[in-house]
């Protein structure tokens, strides 16, 4: 297996926040936790867990009259998800087709 899973990432709500993130500079954080269908807390303690690895940017600005949450994948971030990704699909090159 080329690299190894990043445990950080691995968590489904965080795999698929990195995901997001990953196609866009910044998104805000009312768009993240609709699409990923959680509270506003759940999608806080993920956002905090991904802040400490470096690997989210948080940046709160004021946008159409009130405080909005913005949230960014870092370099590292990036960077931590792709050799994730390059795991998961090594361990799936192993897996005969259905």
């Amino acid at each position: 297996m080329s690299g190894a899973l990043d445990p950080v990432i691995h968590a489904p709500n965080r795999l698929q926040m990195c995901c997001m993130l990953a196609a866009v500079d910044t998104i805000d954080f009312a768009t993240v936790r609709e699409a990923l269908d959680v509270s506003e807390s759940v999608l806080s303690k993920h956002v905090k867990t991904l802040e400490e690895a470096g690997y989210v940017r948080v940046k709160k600005a004021a946008s159409e009259g009130r405080q909005r949450t913005w949230l960014s994948l870092s370099s590292e971030g990036r960077k931590a998800l792709k050799g994730h990704l390059a795991a998961l699909k090594a361990m799936m090159a192993g897996v005969p087709e259905a």
